[in-house]
């Protein structure tokens, strides 16, 4: 049980690093912010597309990133 907590975990990992870094980026940095950029910060602007799906498998990866490392701590003994 614990090698396959840890294998999955492992997956989960390589995953969400994957999810966040097809992430576009909200801002254009340091650059963006000076020169008015962090206005989108606070704006409504939505995600849509491939956008939204990635947030949403960002989320769930994490959540599950969670679960997992409770479970193998649990399950460590």
């Amino acid at each position: 049980m614990h090698t396959f907590l840890v294998v999955l975990l492992v997956l989960v990992c390589i995953a969400l690093i994957v999810c966040v870094l097809l992430q576009s980026g909200k801002s254009a940095g340091l650059s963006g912010a000076i020169s008015g950029g962090a206005e989108q910060l606070f704006g409504k602007q939505k995600a849509r597309g491939i956008d939204l799906v990635l947030h949403r498998a960002t989320v769930v990866l994490s959540v599950l990133f969670f679960v997992l490392t409770i479970a193998l701590t649990y399950f460590e003994f």
